[in-house]
């Protein structure tokens, strides 16, 4: 598997590779108020791309960060982990004895742990 993903990587570069070398003549972008700009089309093509690819995550960003702001109170509201009890000594992994308010689950998690956790509505 792992030779035929290193075969498919190989023939698309090839690919991108013959794409560059049969567009090297010059292109001319024209801008506002008479200003030209001259350049092999394959940076023209890599220059669009790049600021394509820039412009995605730019607009991702504010997503991405509620997201992760998001998951965050959710790891805050999630009970702390109890430490399992040793079944011979009835001692919890700390050395201290387990007590039965301890070592049971919490009366109501914030929410199912098979279901995504609610929305907040968007202000």
């Amino acid at each position: 598997m792992r030779s035929l993903n290193w075969l498919w990587r190989a023939a698309l570069f090839l690919l991108l590779f013959a794409f560059a070398l049969n567009n090297q003549h010059l292109v001319e972008v024209r801008w506002f108020l008479g200003y030209r700009w001259q350049a092999p089309m394959v940076f023209v093509v890599l220059i669009v791309f790049a600021l394509g690819c820039v412009t995605g995550v730019l607009a991702m960003l504010p997503s991405w960060w509620r997201h992760r702001r998001g998951a965050r109170q959710r790891d805050l509201l999630l009970p702390e982990p109890v430490a399992p009890a040793d079944a011979t000594t009835g001692e919890s992994a700390a050395g201290l004895t387990a007590s039965p308010t301890t070592a049971e689950a919490p009366a109501e998690l914030p929410f199912p742990p098979d279901m995504p956790a609610p929305r907040k509505p968007a202000r």
